[in-house]
């Protein structure tokens, strides 16, 4: 079957640009993609659907009571569009020492893209539960919390970078999320969902209460407590499970770290990076080693600095799920008043943290 020469071409550097990007890219080692044939064949959006959990019961030798079945519907909407376009002109790669700049260009645009996608999906820390965060928390006062979510404070500090954070009152069984601020004594929290309507199911909390509102600043780390933090950030997916979540598998978890965070660990007493054989070929994305059964990645594409707090993620593959596909890719062989080639593609992507996910990762607020 014959097919003309431009599409050959085209179809050519765009599958070595997307396999270059996977070479490089840290996100094959950190995300799932459950849905991705599904979303490439319907379009830019999936409704992604599955059944709340029921709970067992006891048989008492009496008739049994019922559980209704709810259904939980997540969207997964692919609204990341990328696309490169340069020319290539005859005389210019004659003139040039360098004869074959395109597979230059090739490379270099498949680091773009792949940096592009992590500051993306990095970006989504926001999307962790509510509760799995470590950082410094606030605590300093007494609260009230009325059947609408209303928080009053006395005493209280609230600050707008509260918001998206996790709160938790006495009397509270759970995290909710800090929805809006208001003032220093005065904030609106949530349930911790996204994929349903804004609600607030924790019940009266009178005046009085203590409260906890969680890494709301970072917290420095240190040859001394860095294993310490790993730990808590490990604990948190451990006891999943006890809260009425599902259980967070021990396989497959990742830590994602900045630079600074190798300076540390290969000054503190007592630990030793691992990497196991295994695990060789994913040096070249940034895989420094297995610790507290994290595999250890590093990465200058975490969101924040080391001013104002890198926000560090630790998960399982089953926290993020992404979605991509390359639309169109082709080649102009015949520029208009002018001699070469030029190229172009377009590339979509998307993602999605269910809400039955978020627990799947956690976020360490830290300064190294």
């Amino acid at each position: 079957m014959s097919s003309a020469y431009a599409t050959k071409v085209a179809e050519g550097f765009s599958q070595r640009l997307i396999k270059e990007m996977y070479d490089q890219s840290i996100l094959d080692s950190i995300v799932n993609r459950d849905y991705e044939g599904e979303i490439n064949e319907v379009g830019s959006k999936l409704n992604i659907l599955n059944i709340a959990r029921i709970s067992e019961k006891t048989y008492a030798n009496v008739p049994l009571s019922v559980d209704s079945l709810f259904e939980n519907n997540a969207v997964l909407t692919i609204d990341q569009y990328k696309s490169f376009y340069w020319k290539e002109k005859t005389l210019d790669k004659w003139l040039s020492y360098i004869k074959n700049p395109h597979a230059t260009v090739v490379t270099q645009k498949a680091e773009e893209r792949n940096r592009n996608m992590e500051l993306y999906a990095f970006g989504l820390y926001t999307k962790i539960a509510a509760g799995n965060r470590d950082g410094t928390d606030v605590t300093a006062g007494t609260v009230s919390v009325d059947a609408a979510g209303n928080v009053t404070g006395s005493g209280t500090t609230f600050t707008a970078s509260m918001v998206g954070r996790g709160f938790k009152a006495t009397g509270h069984t759970k995290y909710y999320r800090v929805k809006t601020f208001s003032s220093t004594t005065a904030i609106v929290i949530e349930d911790d969902l996204d994929d349903v309507a804004s609600t607030y199911g924790g019940g009266v909390i009178s005046g009085g209460a203590t409260f906890t509102v969680e890494a709301v600043t970072a917290v420095q780390i240190t040859t001394a407590n860095l294993l310490q933090r790993i730990a808590a950030l490990k604990l948190k997916l451990d006891i999943a499970e006890r809260s009425g979540k599902s259980s967070v598998p021990d396989q497959n978890r990742f830590l994602i770290v900045p630079p600074e965070f190798y300076t540390l660990v290969t000054r503190a007493s007592g630990i030793v990076l691992h990497v196991p054989e295994v695990y060789t070929e994913l040096i070249q994305k940034g895989f420094i080693g297995m610790l507290d059964g994290f595999k250890i990645f590093q990465s200058n594409r975490l969101t924040g600095d080391n001013t104002n707090g890198f926000r560090v993620i630790a998960g399982h593959t089953n926290w993020m799920t992404m979605a991509e596909k390359l639309l169109e890719a082709d080649i102009e062989e015949v520029l208009i008043g002018d001699f070469g080639s030029a190229y172009k593609d377009l590339f979509v992507y998307g993602s999605k943290v269910t809400d039955t996910r978020r627990h799947f990762a956690a976020e360490g607020f830290w300064l190294f």
